[in-house]
Order: C-alpha cells, then structure tokens, then sequence
C-alpha cells in the first residue's frame, strides 16, 4: 500500500488509545514522558511539515520512502513500537547506520550483502534491537525494505517490504504483549480491535468445521498475529494437518485435560523426530501433576516403540478401529476411504478443537495421513455430531484398489534418487497375512509390532553373530492385492548365491489341507547385476523356475506360462552393470519391468507401494533361503556390532568321522 491507501492518522490514533487503555487499570509507574502521552492519548508528536521532510531529504542526500514520508506528514516520531523500540526516528534523528554496530561481520549473506553500511537508522531508543531501512532493496512502488534486528534474538533480521508493514507487525506485537500482560495481571485487555479479533477467531473456527479451511486459516492467522486467544492453537492443527511441523506447539492446549491425549502424543512425535534431549521433555509438555507427568512419559514411551495408538470416543473412533485393521496389513488406501467415510461423525473435544489431527501420531494410521490427505480431510465438513449425514463407518471399502499398486513401481527409480536397490519377496495365495509365519517361518516366528522400513533397517544392525549360508530374512506381510494373496516383503536381501539357493515357494504353497491350487511365488531381483529369479509352486510342488543373470537365462523345471517366457520378457539380457545400449549409466531395467507387468497380470497380484515405503507393517524372521552346508562347503561366521565393528571366523565342514572333523 501507498500514502493514498493506507490512513496513517486514524491507525496511529487507534494504537495510542488502545496504548493508553493498557494503563487505565494498570498501577504501574509512568515514565514523565509516557504521562505526557498518556494525558495527550497519543503516542506520536507533531507533524512534521514538507519543509522539514524536505530538509532531512537534502541532509541525508535521498529521497525517503513514500510510507515513511507519509509517516511523518503525521508524526515526527514515534513511542513504543512495539515492546522493544522505545522511540523511533522522525526528521532529525534518522540518521546513516554505516555499520555501528559492526553486525556486517555475522551477517553477510545474499541480500544482507552491504545492507548495514548502507541502510538508514530509524532506532533512537531501543532494547538492544536496530530498525533499518536500505535504500538498495525497494519495490515497485518505491518502498524501501525494513530490515529490524535484535541482538538477543542471535538470528538474522527479520525483512518487511515497506516501512508500513513493519509498523504493522509492531502495532501487533504490541497486541500480543498487552494480553499476556494483562493476562498475569488478572484483567481484560478489551477494545474494539480485540472485540473484532475475537469475532474473527469464532468465524474460523466455524469455518474449519465446514470444511472452508484455506478461509478459516486467514482469519486464525490475523488474529493469531495479535495474539488473541485460542487463535493459534486452532491454527497449529490447521498447519499440522498440512505437514507443517515448524513452530507448531498448540499454545497451550495440550496443558488442557480435553486435549491432552489428542494433542501430548503429537508433541512427542516432534520430540523423537528431532531427537531431543530427555530432560526436555517434561518442560515441553509441562504436565504440571505428577499422574500428568506420568500420563505424558507414557504416551512418550509409546511414541518412541511405534505403539501408541489414537483413540477418540464415539462412531469416528470406531471408524478408525476399523482402518487401522487395514492399514496395518498394508491396505491404507481402504484404510484412508473408511476414515474419510466416517468424518462427518467426528465430534470436537472441545471448543479449540477443528479436527482429529491426533491421528497423525498414531504409529499404524499417522503415515497414511499425507499432508494431500490431511487437506482432504480439513475440506470435510465435520463435527455436527452423529446426526451427521455419513458413509456407514461399519461397512466402510475393504477392498478399495490401492493407489500405486501393481509390481512395475519395484522397477522405478528410489524415491531417495540413489542406486537401485535389490528386493525379494513371496506371494502366497490362500492364506491371510498372519498366517505367513506359519507358512514361510521357523518353529517360533511370530509377528513384531508393525514397523517403518527405517526402524526394521535398524533393527537388521543391532549386532550378532550368523553363518553365512544362514539367510534368515525379516520381511514385512501384508495383502497382495486381490483378497486371496498375501505378501512378504524382503527390502533389504542377502547376495543371490545360486547354489545353495532354496526357493520358499514350495513351503509356502503347502498349507496343510486339501485345498488344490494354492500357489506361492518368489520374486529375487538385484537390478545392479542384472539378476532376475522367478519361481512357482503349487501345493507343495515347484512348477517352474528362471532366473535371468546377466547375459544368461536359467530356466528349471517345468514348463513356464508363455506370459512368463523369460526369453520374450528379457529380449536383449544385459551383462551385469549395463546400463542402456552404450552400456553406461544406470543398469537397464526394461526386462524387470515387463517381468513383474507379466507377473501382475498373471496372478491378479500387487504391492502396496505407500504401505512398503511410508507406512507401518507386521514383520518375521522366515526360515533360511538357502540349504545348510555340505561336506567341503565353506562359510563363515560373522559378528555385527562391538567394539570391533565385524569379525569373520571361517569353517569347513567335512565328513562326520573323518579325523578332526566338526560337527556343525
């Protein structure tokens, strides 16, 4: 805005009667100046004539910005702008800063760059903050930027476009530190400013719930701006719901018992992502009693094992019961259209309360809430009650086509942008995912609490000893896409060693009962090499098998559906490493992806990318994939972790009663 668009007197009238308010019922001692101002009801002095801009003009040897210019045609000067500028510059105290504070030395960066030799000094008194306007960094209109810095703050300066934006920001601090004045001094700071900003919060608040969520963020953020309460805690759940996690803290409202099991479990996800300190915890939350304080290193033990899980009263909560049970085994698309479904009967806790942003920390549902999603969710209407119109959260999709699905994506460049990596896995038909255990698993397996990929990476490197032809492999289980196949997923495999490789399929096809056609596959690729290994059993039985190394094709027993045919899929097989036809850069990949586009089309089978990469899965330890050692066989032992990092003893084994022999 320019001088023709912005009224300077009536707003610089309106901070001082809102100032002078602050003293009405305060017995706080005035400065003999501030009584002055007081008295006057005003926080500026005269105005300063254009002769008087005018000769500061010629003095300073520039023309001033057209919003200060306006400024003074008002006031020459101002006091209290802000909570830490106790006096700023009119006509003859806007002086040249030319660096006098030496800050050129810390701050010297991009368009910080000169800014302090250069720029004009509006401060005259102030708590150790510097206000300056650089005539370098101006606009259309010719504005000049404001740059204002603290010295406490131990942070660059904050920028505002024009001097007329900068006033604004302090006429908002002013705001936000009358109330919270006011606030420990147990009165009201009430004027007609904070009376509409009041209005304005509740016009958010309703919107939020109607689903008008970009409009109730522009009015939460106003008033949030000049410190109104409730303002920013609604806002924060807004801004969360939208992947924004920076300065997000809820204001205060997980100390509320309404919030604080909605609220306390996001803060604690903050808290492990960011790996704070242990003692920060308790001052983070501040729980105040002591069965709040346990209550809160509850929620935080959770958080930190993957455990916690969200829960709200009501047919939403039972709605997210139900999606859990999806998403859990990798189905977070069905998982996602059940909470969607179910919204409209979400009830609020309380007044503050916009949406069910506590789902976010949910170790099972928190990753299915993408920040598309979460915006998804803020543009439902919500919160009417059980009245509300709904999809039956009871018989909610549990078979809805997940998003990415199919196997082609396994072919796809890493979202990480680094080498491709290899990946195995089984698809076993005719059996749940919690049955995999028992198909694919030794005497004990059994399935962990659902886990990230990052944390079973973890979990894979926590030391131990284990022979190298021992390929016990931790996989995470889930559905395959049809309603009759079930995964399990190996993302970090052990080297392809095809002779002593035994093809899990033909445990896995075996279930016990009479059921003809129950089948299993196994899918071993290391892109890198160039290696490509399929196998099928039936019952019990292998079918057939090939596998694709390099320049050659194996082929096992059995004949292989034509849609399989490796010599169709593989046109050209590259040698280990080729990469396109000059053999350079990234290895070929056009052979696996028509492979597992063959495979998918084949069986009616899938896997759930989001679920595999981002979300939370069941996993176990399968039985080795390859044989025990024979006689004159060598391995080695190797132990992970320690203080000696690995150490490798190796061992052959021989015949049982030959001299020396070792029984293993």
């Amino acid at each position: 805005m320019t001088e023709e668009t912005f009224d300077w007197r009536s707003f610089l009238t309106r901070w001082s009667e809102e100032w002078v308010g602050t003293y009405d019922d305060s017995d706080e001692p005035r400065s003999a100046e501030d009584e002055g101002a007081w008295r006057a009801r005003w926080l500026g002095f005269e105005t300063a004539s254009a002769e008087r801009i005018a000769a500061a003009e010629k003095r300073l040897g520039c023309q001033l910005p057209p919003s200060y210019r306006a400024f003074l045609s008002v006031t020459d000067g101002w006091r209290h702008a802000g909570g830490f500028i106790y006096r700023l510059a009119g006509t003859g105290q806007a002086r040249w800063h030319e660096d006098g504070h030496g800050l050129s030395e810390y701050y010297h960066d991009g368009e910080l760059d000169g800014m302090w030799e250069r720029a004009l000094q509006l401060d005259v008194e102030s708590d150790m903050t510097t206000v300056l306007l650089d005539p370098l960094d101006t606009d259309e209109d010719g504005e000049w930027a404001v740059y204002c810095h603290t010295s406490w703050a131990h942070c660059p300066p904050t920028r505002y476009s024009s001097f007329q934006e900068f006033m604004l920001a302090q006429y908002q601090e002013f705001h936000r530190l009358a109330a919270n004045h006011a606030d420990r001094e147990g009165r009201a700071f009430a004027n007609d400013t904070t009376r509409r900003l009041d209005a304005l919060v509740e016009t958010g608040r309703l919107d939020a719930l109607s689903g008008a969520y970009e409009r109730a963020a522009i009015s939460l953020t106003e008033a949030a701006g000049f410190g109104r309460p409730r303002a920013h805690g609604m806002l924060d759940q807004l801004r969360r719901l939208q992947g924004e996690t920076y300065m997000v803290s809820y204001d205060g409202l997980a100390r509320d018992t309404l919030y604080f099991r909605e609220l306390v479990p996001l803060l604690a996800l903050e808290h492990v992502r960011w790996r704070r300190e242990a003692a920060d915890w308790p001052r983070q939350v501040e729980a105040g009693s002591e069965e709040r304080r346990e209550a809160a290193e509850e929620i935080l033990r959770e958080v930190v094992e993957g455990t916690f899980r969200y829960d709200t009263p009501g047919p939403f909560g039972e709605a997210v019961e139900r999606a859990r049970k999806q998403a859990r085994w990798g189905r977070t698309e069905a998982a996602w259209q059940m909470l969607l479904a179910g919204l409209p009967l979400w009830a609020p806790l309380g007044p503050d309360h916009l949406a069910p942003v506590g789902l976010l920390a949910d170790s099972v549902l928190g990753p299915v809430i993408t920040p598309e999603r979460g915006r998804i969710l803020l543009a439902t209407p919500r919160g009417a009650g059980p009245n509300a119109a709904a999809a039956d959260p009871g018989t909610g999709p549990d078979d809805v086509p997940e998003s990415e699905n199919g196997l082609a994506w396994l072919a796809g460049p890493p979202s990480d942008n680094s080498h491709p990596r290899p990946y195995r896995f089984v698809l076993v038909e005719g059996a749940a995912p919690a049955e995999l255990p028992a198909r694919l698993g030794g005497e004990r397996a059994e399935l962990s609490a659902p886990m990230t990929r990052e944390e079973l990476q973890r979990s894979l490197f926590q030391g131990g000893a284990s022979p190298t032809y021992d390929d016990c492999a931790v996989v995470t289980v889930g559905h395959a896409g049809g309603a009759s196949w079930s995964f399990a997923f190996d993302p970090f495999p052990a080297s392809y060693d095809a002779a002593r490789y035994v093809s899990p399929a033909v445990a896995a096809s075996q279930d016990g009962a009479a059921s003809p056609g129950a089948r299993a596959l196994v899918v071993w690729c290391v892109p890198e090499r160039g290696l490509f290994h399929l196998s099928a059993a039936e019952q019990g039985v292998q079918r057939y098998a090939f596998t694709v190394d390099g320049s050659e094709i194996h082929r096992g027993d059995g004949p292989i559906p034509p849609a399989l045919d490796p010599a169709a899929l593989f046109v050209s097989p590259a040698a280990p490493g080729q990469g396109g036809p000059d053999g350079a850069g990234e290895p070929d990949r056009t052979g696996e992806r028509r492979a597992l586009e063959a495979i998918a089309a084949e069986f009616g089978v899938g896997l759930p990318r989001f679920a595999l990469t981002e979300g939370r899965l069941h996993t176990f330890t399968t039985r080795s994939w390859t044989r025990p050692p024979e006689p004159g066989d060598t391995y080695a032992f190797v132990t992970f972790g320690g203080a000696l990092g690995s150490a490798i003893r190796p061992s052959t084994v021989v015949e049982p009663g030959t001299p020396g022999s070792t029984t293993v």
